[in-house]
């Protein structure tokens, strides 16, 4: 009847369907909270039924929305809630989206799907890594915009000194104390010259480390790295590191006592920078594109362009809203009216022509879009 999404963009954005349903709604991942949750997203249907209701039989509109009641009667779906809901729904499909933050309710039936606030939360949960290093143990976590998980680590991949190294390490020469700091992690304190053993059988740890991280991972998933480590063991990997994803500045903390949101919330301060400005020099390019001809912000023109294949990149205005649509056939834009949601919204019509033709989607918030309309785009020729 549906089915769960986790891939962006899904199959169903990409349906030449000429009803196109569109639902957001907040939820809640707790009890009593997330017990009224089907009773707002009752009201949501009720809303696209009488939307639907002009203009389509009773029998298409009762088949339609067959997936969406079956979602509503589904009750171990409405226990597994997160923070945030979005369906789309056509005649022949229906696909869900569970969030992880929360998005204003809207229940819409245009000939396009309202995708902005999905694509605004993909493009800002672009994932990342987090090595967790300590001299003598290692974790992986992969994170986001909305927090972070702890990887399972394939069960032949040593995660300890000892297991790499096997018993030769000289740690049984070592006294183990907390009066190194307050962080709750062993100090080792090394007796004569085992001290240079000692050092020398962290490096090898740490070149283990970095060799299985960058192939095993980092390579193959290109995603950037984090370390988290205290300070001194921050200066003794990134020497002998040739990690070409990990990140110039670290979490300078001992990963095995820090919290895990407050971990995240140390990730997103030192991944925020880096995503805007990626931004930023995307936007530098489209002026350079407008600059020579081959980038605009008439929305006449991103239009055309859209539906021809040419756009290599498209801006979008988070909040902004054109209501009407493009004539394929007059080459003309013709303009709606807010109070008649059916003629749907322009930016959505001009966002879905571009995802067919393989463009890229940038959605920003008003005060970093280029130009004033709504809408700018780097043009492919």
């Amino acid at each position: 009847m549906y089915r769960i999404a986790k891939d962006f963009p899904d199959d169903i954005i990409f349906s030449e369907a000429e009803t196109c349903i569109s639902l957001y709604q907040p939820t809640h991942r707790f009890a009593p909270e997330n017990q009224k949750d089907v009773i707002v997203f009752k009201h949501l249907l009720q809303q696209l039924e009488d939307s639907l209701e002009p203009s389509l039989s009773k029998e298409a509109v009762k088949s339609i929305m067959e997936p969406l009641h079956a979602l509503k009667e589904d009750a171990p779906f409405w226990q597994n809630t997160m923070d945030g809901l979005a369906v789309f729904a056509t005649p022949d499909d229906c696909v869900v989206y569970l969030l992880n933050t929360t998005v204003e309710s809207a229940a819409i039936v245009a000939e396009s799907f309202h995708i902005k606030p999905l694509i605004r939360y993909f493009q800002s949960s672009q994932p990342y890594h987090l090595l967790g290093l300590s001299s003598t143990r290692f974790s992986l976590y992969e994170g986001n915009r909305y927090g972070i998980k702890k990887l399972e680590i394939d069960a032949d991949i040593p995660r300890s000194m000892e297991e790499v190294l096997g018993e030769e390490h000289p740690e049984g020469f070592l006294t183990h104390g907390r009066y190194g700091g307050s962080d709750g992690v062993a100090t080792f304190h090394g007796h004569g010259g085992r001290k240079d053993a000692i050092d020398k059988d962290i490096e090898k740890f740490f070149r283990y480390v970095e060799h299985t991280v960058l192939e095993r991972y980092s390579k193959p998933m290109k995603l950037p790295l984090i370390l988290v480590s205290l300070t001194e063991h921050q200066s003794l990997f990134r020497k002998i590191s040739s990690n070409p994803y990990m990140i110039a500045d670290g979490i300078e903390s001992s990963y095995e006592s820090i919290d895990l949101n407050q971990l995240a919330d140390q990730a997103w301060e030192q991944m925020e920078p880096i995503y805007r400005k990626k931004e930023m020099e995307s936007v530098d390019r489209y002026q350079n594109a407008k600059s020579n001809h081959t980038g605009s912000d008439r929305r006449i023109d991103v239009a055309r362009a859209a539906f021809e294949g040419r756009i290599a990149t498209l801006f979008v205005e988070a909040d902004k809203s054109i209501p009407g649509k493009f004539n394929t056939e007059s080459g003309k834009l013709e303009f709606g009216s807010t109070d008649n949601p059916e003629r749907g919204d322009l930016i959505d019509q001009i966002v879905n022509a571009v995802w067919k033709h393989k463009g890229e989607v940038i959605v920003l918030p008003a005060d970093r879009m280029p130009g004033e309309t709504g809408l700018a785009a780097i043009f492919r020729f």
